[in-house]
C-alpha cells in the first residue's frame, strides 16, 4: 500500500513535465537544519509501556530539484540526522529502566515545490514530501541494535534570496514526520528484545534552518 502511495504521487509530480515548452533547469540544494525534541511514548498497559524524547539535534541535508517552470519544482532529498534517545520503560523482569540510545535517522523523500517571486532577487516556496524514513537504533546491551524502515511525509516553507545568478541563500521552517516509526522492529531494552509493545509512536519533527541553492543549468 505504501509503495503504491508513493508510486501515484511520483506520477502525479511527473505529469508537471507535460507542459514544459523549454529543457527544465536543475538546481541543487545544500541545507543545515536544527531538529527539535519530539516526546515519544506507548501504553499498552501498566507492565508494558516506554516513554521519553528524542533529543534534538543537527540535521544535514542534500536535494536536487529539476524546474519544468520557473514557479515549480520537483525534488528529491536526502535528510541525516544522529541523536540520543532516553527512555524510561518496563524490562523483561517487571522493572522501570532508563536508558540512552543511539539513534540515526535519515529520510528519502520526494516532493514538489512552488516558488512566487519577491522583487528582482527573492523568492518565497513552500511544498509537501513524501517517501521512506530509515531509523537505526544502537542498544548499550550487546546484540540490541536494530534498524528499520517507515513511510515518511514532510512539509516546508520559506525563501531564497539570489546573493549571485547562481548561488542562494535559503532559509526555511519544516515538519517531517515517520509513521509509526518506532517500536515493534525495533526494539528498545535488553539485548534487543526488551519491549517489544504492540503499539507503536510516530515521529514528528520540527525543525528550522538556512542552506544554499546552486542553479546548475537549464533554462
Amino acid at each position: 500500500m505504501k509503495q503504491r502511495i508513493i508510486f501515484c504521487f511520483c506520477l502525479l509530480l511527473a505529469g508537471q513535465f507535460t507542459f514544459a515548452q523549454k529543457a527544465p533547469a536543475i538546481r541543487m540544494h545544500v541545507l543545515g537544519n536544527y531538529v527539535f525534541d519530539d516526546a515519544i511514548d506507548s501504553y499498552f498497559d501498566v507492565g508494558n509501556y516506554y516513554r521519553g524524547k528524542i533529543m534534538g539535534n543537527f540535521q544535514w541535508g542534500l536535494g536536487l530539484e529539476l524546474m519544468p517552470r520557473s514557479n515549480f519544482g520537483v525534488s528529491i532529498n536526502y535528510y541525516r540526522q544522529d541523536t540520543d534517545v532516553p527512555l524510561t520503560y518496563v524490562s523483561n523482569n517487571g522493572g522501570v529502566k532508563r536508558k540512552d540510545f543511539n539513534t540515526g535517522i535519515n529520510y528519502i523523500l520526494i516532493g514538489g515545490n512552488r516558488y512566487q517571486p519577491i522583487g528582482k532577487k527573492a523568492e518565497a516556496f513552500g511544498g509537501a514530501q513524501a517517501g521512506l524514513a530509515i531509523i537505526s537504533i544502537k542498544n548499550p546491551d550487546p546484540g540490541g541494535n536494530g534498524s528499520l524502515t517507515r513511510f515518511a511525509w514532510g512539509l516546508h516553507g520559506g525563501a531564497i534570496v539570489w546573493a549571485a545568478k547562481s548561488i542562494g541563500l535559503r532559509f526555511q521552517l519544516q515538519l517531517q514526520s515517520a509513521v509509526q516509526s518506532i517500536g515493534g522492529g525495533a526494539y528498545f531494552g535488553t539485548s534487543g528484545s526488551g519491549v517489544g509493545l504492540s503499539t507503536n509512536s510516530s515521529v514528528l519533527q520540527f525543525g528550522m534552518g538556512s542552506g544554499l541553492v546552486f542553479k546548475l543549468g537549464g533554462q
